[in-house]
């Protein structure tokens, strides 16, 4: 290889957009980074940080059970529109929007002297540490949000820093009615800053903390916060809090203290970075990718390599801020549609959890590229809101069991979020798809969770009552059904058999039965009634397997094909025909809007199916597509429009798709690979047979592969030269010596 690939990003010039802003963060908080040396910003965010509406009524789910029974007659006799009115009557209710808290501001009085504003600037975001650094003459910035502490850590040094420090609320698109107030007083150590916030109609607030140590100078009151004179370095540590009442300040601003004086060093920052390490490093290190890429590239800020976006160096980079953003937003809660960051309270689809692709795509590579801490993060969300899932199922299809929401807040549960021409509440898939990243984990990690355990009976009981009607041959039907977020081209939304909904009910029922041996015989039954999947005239995977329905091509989700990518229920290997089918319904699937989550979950089931040129050729498109902000952070479409981390966080998982995939009995090595990439390594990829792999692949066509199993056990290895079987032992290193195309 072409030695170390870049493990960070860089400008050359301050952040002018909150988009551009370098991010850090813990999966608690997070921080928006501007490096500003006259104009310093930060602005903070925190995972439970959703706009109350005021309205508790509408966070139900709708009461539709005793009307089933009556939709389904109508839709199995060829009613095609009567899911339309299939609702409770009320409008279109977005989940509670994710918004940010506020400013951290340190402003230098313009008429300050001390500084060459000619001197280079640079900032910088250290991938391996969660730091961003600001540089310019001899003033210095760092930021980084500590995953042992929970706390976002500032630290400003400059020969003679004079500065005024505030926290200010007034972001794009805050509330008039926000009720603000300041505090501020001087402490030993420099000032205590707290920003209280009342969320208008509301008993519900959030309060920032932020306490300022200053080495050197003074510190004096200058409402709403502080004008520091002279001093050689100020630490602040900073957290918010969402709460009802008032929050004890006293207590925070001890606890912020406590953490200042644990160290055992004068140098507070470095101690706090070093617990700090101890997790994040370990966590980012484990897993990284080699393209060979020309160094003089590498060393490129990010936005011009962003302006050259046919080469190895910026691929390299984007897999490195993909796993870090990902790793970053992921703790409390995993990634939002914005990750854990924004600056503006409008933000786009609420900054929601949507649930029906976006969620699973951006985690999807959380097991092969050994993020456990992203997949904890998705286990917390769904095990939290279980009881609404059973909510859900009880008032809208009057069963046993669970149903998940397409919209989630963080916070409910609950399927609220649909209207006529999105019949979201109709969706049954939600739960099995939800649940796959978690089986995926224990399959890596061999021990099987028995909380995965449990919530799998849940769906399949949801199955057992809900699937009772049957057509003319005697297949169970899956009615009402939905395919998110399309309709076919002769019917409603609201339909039957649809392809993604057939898939996941067969995956939930047998894996289930695979985890319940008490219920396996009934369960498996049940799965082995439904319908095979359909193809339609064209030759393509129909994405309704009900008779007569035509299939709408041009479209951003690719539902239907659930059953190649995640699932393995149809390949090339096991299901050629099918496998030819998917194939053709992906070669007639459109681009619709562009979205950015459809053109990469399109690389990750071409991945699956063996096409490295449509690998490659959806990757151009995003790469292409001026997708990327200056921070790598994405936009939901071209042109950087709208904030949005699907492409960031799923881009690393089509490239680990591209190189390796693996079932618990099977591995595939370079299904896929692109001829963009002739060289390259991928080292640390984790499989679901319980191995870590390292892959190298060169120009000549040559690749070997090492893999260090922990389980022993026989698998079959696929290659581009074929099918073989190999045995593996725990503990034994096994190499692999295979032609690349």
């Amino acid at each position: 290889m072409s030695g170390t690939p870049v493990h960070g990003t860089w400008e050359p010039e301050p952040a002018a957009r909150w988009e551009d802003a370098f991010l850090s963060g813990n999966g608690h908080h997070g921080a928006l980074v501007f490096g500003d040396p006259d104009a310093d910003r930060v602005i903070v965010t925190h995972h439970t940080l959703v706009r109350p509406d005021g309205d508790d009524a509408h966070r139900r789910p709708p009461a539709l059970a005793a009307a089933l029974p009556a939709l389904q007659d109508r839709l199995l006799t060829g009613d095609t529109t009567a899911a339309e009115d299939f609702t409770d009557g009320r409008p279109l209710h977005w989940v509670r929007p994710f918004h940010p808290a506020f400013h951290l501001r340190l402003d230098r009085p313009p008429d300050d002297d001390t500084h060459d504003t000619r001197a280079p600037y640079r900032r910088a975001v250290d991938f391996t540490t969660g730091e961003t650094r600001a540089t310019r003459a001899g003033w210095t910035s760092r930021v980084f949000v500590s995953r042992a502490d929970d706390v976002i850590v500032q630290h400003v040094t400059a020969p003679h820093l004079t500065l005024d420090l505030s926290l200010d609320p007034r972001l794009p698109g805050a509330p008039a009615g926000l009720g603000v107030g300041h505090g501020a007083v001087l402490t030993p150590e420099g000032a205590l800053l707290t920003l209280r916030a009342r969320y208008p109609g509301s008993d519900l607030a959030y309060t920032g903390v932020t306490l300022a140590a200053v080495t050197g100078g003074t510190v004096k009151l200058v409402p709403p916060g502080v004008h520091v004179e002279g001093a050689t370095e100020v630490l602040l540590l900073t957290r918010v809090h969402r709460h009802t009442g008032e929050l004890d300040t006293l207590t925070e601003s001890r606890a912020l203290r406590d953490l200042l004086y644990a160290a055992p060093h004068a140098s507070s920052y470095d101690d706090l970075l070093a617990r700090h390490l101890a997790q994040h490093r370990t966590a980012y290190h484990r897993v990284t990718l080699d393209l060979a890429a020309d160094p003089a590239e590498r060393a490129l800020p990010g936005s011009a390599l962003l302006a050259r976006p046919g080469g190895p160096a910026l691929l390299e980079r984007l897999f490195a801020a993909g796993r870090y953003h990902l790793l970053s937003a992921s703790g409390l809660l995993p990634p939002r549609l914005t990750g854990l960051w924004t600056g503006d309270w409008n933000t786009a689809w609420s900054g929601a959890f949507t649930t029906n692709a976006n969620l699973n795509l951006q985690t999807a590579s959380a097991a092969a590229a050994a993020l456990p801490e992203v997949t904890e993060a998705h286990a917390a969300l769904v095990h939290r809101q279980l009881p609404d899932w059973r909510d859900n199922a009880r008032e809208i299809f009057g069963t046993r069991g669970v149903v998940a929401p397409s919209h989630t807040d963080g916070e409910s549960g609950h399927t609220y979020h649909f209207s006529r021409a999105y019949p979201l509440h109709l969706w049954t898939a939600g739960a099995d798809w939800l649940l796959k990243p978690l089986l995926d984990h224990d399959e890596t990690h061999g021990t099987p969770d028995p909380h995965t355990t449990a919530a799998l009976a849940e769906v399949a009981l949801f199955y057992e009552d809900f699937l009772q009607r049957t057509d003319d041959d005697g297949h169970l039907v899956v009615v009402p059904s939905y395919s998110p977020e399309n309709r076919p081209g002769n019917a409603s939304w609201g339909t039957l058999n649809a392809a993604m909904d057939l898939s996941a009910a067969r995956h939930a029922l047998r894996t289930a039965a695979d985890r319940h041996p008490e219920h396996a015989d009934r369960w498996r039954a049940l799965a082995d009634r439904l319908p095979a999947h359909r193809v339609n005239a064209d030759g393509a995977l129909a994405e309704w397997a009900w008779p007569g329905l035509a299939d709408t091509y041009d479209h951003r989700h690719l539902s239907h094909l659930y059953g190649v990518w995640p699932l393995e229920e149809i390949n090339p290997y096991d299901t050629p025909g099918l496998a030819e089918a998917a194939h053709r319904a992906l070669e007639l699937r459109g681009a619709e809007n562009d979205s950015a989550h459809g053109h990469l979950h399109h690389a990750l089931v071409a991945a699956r199916l063996r096409d490295g040129a449509r690998v490659a050729d959806a990757l151009d498109r995003v790469l292409g597509g001026d997708y990327f902000h200056a921070s790598l952070m994405s936009a939901h479409y071209p042109h950087r429009d709208v904030y949005n981390a699907d492409a960031a966080h799923a881009l690393p998982a089509v490239l680990i798709e591209m190189l390796v995939q693996s079932t618990p009995g099977r591995l595939v090595l370079l299904p896929a690979l692109p001829a963009s990439c002739p060289q390259g390594e991928l080292r640390g990829v984790r499989t679901r047979f319980g191995a870590s792999l390292d892959l190298a692949w060169a120009a000549d066509g040559s690749a070997t592969a090492v893999l260090r199993p922990d389980r022993t056990g026989r698998i079959e290895l696929r290659t581009p030269s074929g099918a073989e079987p190999l045995d593996l032992a725990a503990g034994e290193d096994r190499v692999i010596s295979v032609t690349a195309r």
